[in-house]
C-alpha cells in the first residue's frame, strides 16, 4: 500500500495514474476535499495525514516549498510504518533535500528527492521526465518504482540535492523562455504582427533546437568566433526597445539583456560572439 501526500493538479494525477495500475493507495491533503474527490477513483481518503500513511511502505510527496514538506512530513511521521521509504517530487531547495535526506535517515526512514518536469496531463500518462541523486543503492532499489511514474528517470549521481539544484536550473529557464515569449508577443504588436503570425513563425523556424549548440559554444568559451557580434546584437535589442517604447509598450527582459550588453561592449567585447554576455556564468 501506498500513501500520497498533497493532492495538487500534480499529485491528484499521479494517484489517478496509480489507481489505474491497480495499486492500493491512502490519500491526504490539507484541503479535505480534494482528497475526497479521489475517492471516486478508488483512493482512500484521510482527514488526518498521520492516518494516512499508516501501513505504507512508500509515501510519496508533492507540496508546496521546504517549509511545508518539514511540517507536514513531521506530522505524518507519528504514523510512519518502520523503515518506511519517502518520495518527494516537490520543487524544493537543494540544501533542504539534503537536510531531508540526512534527517530522514538518521530516523531509520529513506527519503528520496525525485523532482520532476512533468505537468498534470504528464502524470497522468505516466510520461515526461523525474529527476534523482543521492545514495546509488537507494535510488537503484526505487527506480523500478519510479520509472512506472514517468516516462524516463534521470539518475544525476551519488551528490545529495544534485536533482533539486537542476530542477530549479530548468525551472529557471523556462521562466525566462515564458518571459522572452511574452517580450517576443509585446514586439510583435507593436508591429501590429499577430500572435498566429509569431506561432507559424516558431511553427517552421524552431530557435528552440539550437539551444544545446548554443550551450556547448557558451560552455566551449569560443566568443572570439562569432557567428552574431555583440555590437549587432545590441544593435537589434535597440531596435526592439525603440519599437516597443513607440507603441506604449513594455519589454519585460531585453531592457535587461541590453543593459549586460553594455556592459560587455564597454570592456571591448563587441566584436566577440554576442554569447560572451554569459562567459561569467561559466
Amino acid at each position: 500500500m501506498k500513501a500520497f501526500l498533497g493532492m495538487g493538479l500534480l499529485g491528484s494525477n499521479f494517484v489517478k495514474a496509480m489507481l489505474k495500475k491497480g495499486e492500493t493507495v491512502h490519500v491526504w491533503n490539507r484541503t479535505v476535499a480534494k482528497a475526497k474527490a479521489l475517492e471516486a477513483y478508488g483512493a482512500k481518503a484521510f482527514e488526518n495525514v498521520n492516518e494516512a500513511v499508516k501501513g505504507a511502505d512508500v509515501i510519496h510527496v508533492t507540496l508546496k516549498d521546504d517549509s511545508t514538506v518539514d511540517e507536514v512530513l513531521e506530522n505524518a511521521s507519528k504514523g510512519f510504518k518502520d523503515g518506511a521509504t519517502i518520495i518527494d517530487h516537490t520543487t524544493t531547495s537543494a540544501k533542504g533535500a539534503i537536510q531531508r535526506t540526512r534527517a530522514w535517515s538518521s530516523k531509520g526512514f529513506t527519503y528520496v528527492h525525485a523532482p520532476v518536469f512533468m505537468g498534470p496531463q504528464n502524470a497522468l500518462e505516466s510520461s515526461g521526465f523525474m529527476l534523482v541523486s543521492g545514495d546509488q543503492s537507494v535510488i537503484t532499489k526505487l527506480e523500478p518504482e519510479l520509472s512506472k511514474m514517468t516516462g524516463k528517470v534521470i539518475n544525476f549521481g551519488a551528490e545529495e540535492g544534485k536533482a533539486a539544484g537542476i530542477k530549479l536550473t530548468g525551472n529557471l529557464f523556462l521562466l525566462s523562455l515564458t518571459a522572452g515569449l511574452s517580450d517576443a508577443l509585446a514586439l510583435a504588436k507593436a508591429h501590429g504582427i499577430g500572435a498566429d503570425e509569431i506561432l507559424n513563425l516558431f511553427n517552421n523556424w524552431n530557435p528552440g533546437a539550437a539551444v544545446p549548440a548554443r550551450l556547448k559554444k557558451i560552455t566551449e568559451g569560443k566568443f572570439t568566433e562569432p557567428s552574431w557580434e555583440l555590437s549587432m546584437a545590441r544593435k537589434d535589442a535597440g531596435l526592439m526597445i525603440s519599437a516597443a517604447k513607440e507603441a506604449g509598450t513594455d519589454l519585460a527582459i531585453i531592457p535587461a539583456i541590453a543593459a549586460v550588453m553594455d556592459q560587455w561592449i564597454a570592456k571591448g567585447h563587441g566584436n566577440d560572439d554576442w554569447s560572451v554576455i554569459a562567459k561569467d556564468s561559466i
